[in-house]
């Protein structure tokens, strides 16, 4: 059975970990996982929706100092910075239509 005709009848992806991790008509992608060894670690999965939208799932831990004014810094840091990421990965979706300049 080739791989077009499996991805007909079972609806799986190019890039579907094709296991366990599909369910309720969802598609899940093997996780790509980014890790720094006792400072972060970071998983990203791709997941197509019963709906056909496209996500990605994305899990991060990063250490937190062990001063809590120095902790708080950190979680402050990396609130602005995931509003960054998330806000331009939502731009880069939608984007403005192009002013006519002429």
């Amino acid at each position: 059975m080739n791989t077009r005709t499996t991805r007909r009848t079972t609806g799986h992806t190019d890039w579907c970990g094709r296991d366990h991790r599909c369910n309720l008509g969802e598609h899940r992608s093997d996780d790509i996982v980014v890790d720094l060894p006792a400072r972060a670690r970071a998983v990203l999965v791709r997941v197509r929706t019963a709906t056909g939208r496209d996500h990605a799932d994305i899990r991060v831990r990063v250490a937190l100092a062990p001063t809590e004014p120095a902790a708080r810094r950190q979680l402050a840091g990396l609130l602005g910075d995931l509003r960054h990421t998330v806000t331009r990965a939502a731009i880069a979706t939608h984007p403005h239509p192009r002013s006519n300049l002429r």
